[in-house]
């Protein structure tokens, strides 16, 4: 949902970033473990050459009898073992267990959270800019528990608030010492079988609905049945044995007892915690309407994108807004924390959510409670674990590929104009982690091809990836070091040469910068670009007319080799223009129905280049400015394009205008 700033204009977002260091050594802040219950046997039992982080693990589940594959499993489901360097998630979520203190969140790092608004990009007149809600802050008197776990694992454990929010070990602690108190309250043992704690599970996910406790549930034991190791954001490598033979207790989601949430008339996976919540479609005066267009996708119109956004916003605030008549709607939201999903529309109606008219009527809408600008605030793995289980239900549903040029980034969605380029969206941002994410979709990236295909995956290593940033505070400002899925394109090999240019977004005399929400020279992982050159560590790809340079060595590779269908100017034909909407000819609209204009972007595609091609549509155009349902048209004209990754932000070039090739520069070696 994040509508950027002027590339060098203040954020919006986290006002302050305090520099955390750890209370004590992990030894000292946890309890005195005694020696009465032995940690859970098998192959994840930490051993002497184990790091701190996974013998806390141990420590922890011996301490207060939790089976330590079961503490290592939610702690994953979590945070997938990463510190985050002792900052809050969105909901204020601390350390590798989450352990939420969302009153210290917010006091440390105040937020503005009244959604972006912005056009919806239908590049008429028929409806007045929609501007940001007023929208209410937190109640921090009335935060529900689930908002406020540190407290009561600090009665438990004994431990100071401070040491359970910035030290791992004391975190992993307080979270074992949950596990066990969920237990108790059950009127379940501790120790014993893993499979019997999972009602335990299912209520630390502090989800208020049945459904979607047992989700979090569920994705704990998927992760116990398969076992994970990973090196985390501070370097550990902890694991986690694969244990296929653990299966929760018969009955045990019966026992969590939450609410069951109103699913009725959702579009969401099996197992899934999913609500209807809906936006509303009624006229709100002088012939205006909102917050969507009823349609009748993909009978008339076929849905052939999913947009990933984030909220800018916390859940109550996107709750309001997309509820309220006079602002925007989208598809789906999911909430930080536990990873519930609310549905607002049907997938059948178009949400006004892209920025862009074409973009939206083709698309459904995702929109993740987070906020771009401050990797203090991060992504939760419940949130993208279960975006990821909507979204192959979705595109198992329409037919939609699983890649970077049908899963966009509301970032990657392109003005329908030249005039919209400066203010086009820039979310979720370069934290948001495209690499984990198509390994959810079940869409790894993967190479392809060897250095003969002639096209090149973005994949840089995510925790490792940490290019400056600047703006997350204030202009000019440098944001704190942090992962990032985008690889930063120079004008030559090296990182003294200036950085790429993007003329639609800063003219042609204009630089781009490293600005958190400048993507002039930025490609993002899982792009696919065509190899316009290499020189030792250095990697040139075609992008936005140029060539543009990446940091790509052999030893630490940030890209992979692939093989695609690329375009190229017909013979003769020294450029050719780019759309950043695919419309009709003028001669496909009926009468009554006004012809849009198929305008050139500011850039172009010259002789020799090679772009990678997303998908093959014919112009469409659907006319919807009435409340009146009855003049809604949906205009198809003859006219084909291919969508192309031109930038960091997909366009479309007429067929007529280019070849298209397979990739490949020379014989497989």
């Amino acid at each position: 949902m994040q509508g950027t700033a002027p590339p060098t204009g203040g954020p919006r977002g986290r006002r302050t970033l305090r520099t955390f260091t750890a209370a004590a050594a992990a030894a000292a802040l946890l309890p005195v473990f005694g020696t009465a219950h032995a940690a859970e046997p098998g192959p994840d039992q930490a051993g002497q050459g184990a790091g701190p982080l996974q013998r806390a693990f141990a420590a922890a589940a011996a301490e207060y009898r939790v089976p330590q594959s079961v503490l290592l499993g939610v702690s994953y489901a979590e945070s997938r073992w990463d510190t985050h360097q002792g900052l809050p998630s969105v909901t204020g979520g601390y350390g590798p267990m989450h352990l939420t203190d969302a009153r210290t969140a917010l006091a440390d790092f105040p937020r503005q959270a009244v959604g972006d608004g912005g056009d919806d990009g239908r590049g008429d007149a028929s409806r007045p800019l929609v501007t940001a809600a007023t929208v209410r802050a937190p109640d921090l008197a009335a935060l529900p528990a689930g908002l406020t776990t540190l407290d009561k694992a600090a009665a438990l454990t004994g431990l100071p608030a401070e040491a359970l929010r910035e030290d791992p070990a004391a975190n992993v602690a307080g979270g074992a010492a949950l596990l066990a108190d969920a237990q108790r309250q059950l009127g379940e043992p501790l120790g014993g079988d893993p499979a019997d704690w999972y009602a335990a599970v299912a209520r630390y996910s502090g989800a208020d609905d049945h459904a979607t406790a047992a989700s979090f549930a569920d994705d704990v034991f998927d992760v116990l049945a398969t076992g994970e190791t990973r090196t985390t954001d501070t370097g550990q490598t902890v694991s986690l044995a694969a244990r296929p033979s653990v299966k929760p207790a018969a009955g045990q989601a019966d026992r969590i007892g939450l609410r069951r949430a109103d699913d009725t008339g959702t579009q969401c996976p099996p197992g899934l915690g999913c609500e209807w919540v809906p936006a509303p479609y009624q006229e709100t005066g002088g012939g205006d309407y909102g917050n969507h267009d009823l349609a009748n996708r993909p009978t008339d119109q076929k849905i052939d994108t999913i947009v990933i956004h984030d909220t800018e916003g916390y859940w109550d605030t996107a709750m309001q807004l997309v509820q309220d008549p006079t602002y925007l709607a989208w598809h789906y939201t999911i909430r930080s924390s536990d990873g519930h999903v609310a549905q607002h529309l049907p997938a059948k109606d178009v949400g006004w959510h892209a920025g862009n008219w074409y973009v939206n009527t083709k698309s459904i809408g995702i929109e993740h409670e987070g906020f771009l600008v401050d990797p203090g605030t991060w992504y939760t793995e419940a949130m993208y674990r279960s975006s990821a289980r909507l979204v192959r239900y979705l595109a198992a549903k329409y037919g939609i590929p699983l890649d970077r040029q049908h899963i966009l980034g509301h970032d990657n969605v392109p003005g329908p104009t030249a005039s919209y380029i400066p203010g086009m969206h820039t979310d979720p941002g370069p934290y948001w982690d495209w690499a984990h994410y198509m390994e959810l979709l079940g869409a790894p990236i993967r190479p392809t091809a060897g250095p003969w295909g002639g096209v090149v995956t973005i994949d840089p290593d995510y925790a490792t990836n940490q290019p400056l940033y600047t703006g997350c505070v204030k202009a000019g400002d440098t944001c704190p070091a942090h992962g990032s899925e985008a690889v930063r394109l120079y004008s030559a090999p090296s990182t003294d040469a200036p950085l790429v240019k993007d003329v639609g977004l800063h003219g042609a005399t204009g630089a781009s910068t490293t600005g958190v929400n400048d993507v002039g020279a930025r490609a993002s992982t899982g792009q696919q670009f065509a190899v316009a050159d290499r020189q030792g560590d250095w990697t040139a790809i075609w992008y936005l007319g140029q060539k543009a340079w990446f940091r790509n060595p052999a030893a630490h590779p940030t890209a992979v080799d692939s093989v695609a269908l690329v375009v190229t100017p017909k013979a003769g034909l020294a450029s050719i223009p780019v759309y950043g909407r695919a419309y009709p000819e003028a001669s496909a609209y009926p009468a009554g129905v006004p012809v849009q204009g198929v305008y050139a972007m500011p850039y172009q595609v010259l002789a020799g280049q090679r772009y990678v091609v997303g998908n093959a549509v014919r112009g469409e155009y659907y006319y919807s400015v009435t409340f009146d349902t009855a003049s809604h048209t949906v205009v198809r004209g003859k006219q084909l394009y291919y969508e192309i990754q031109l930038g960091h932000r997909v366009e479309w070039v007429k067929a007529d205008d280019v070849d298209v090739l397979p990739s490949v520069v020379g014989a497989p070696r």
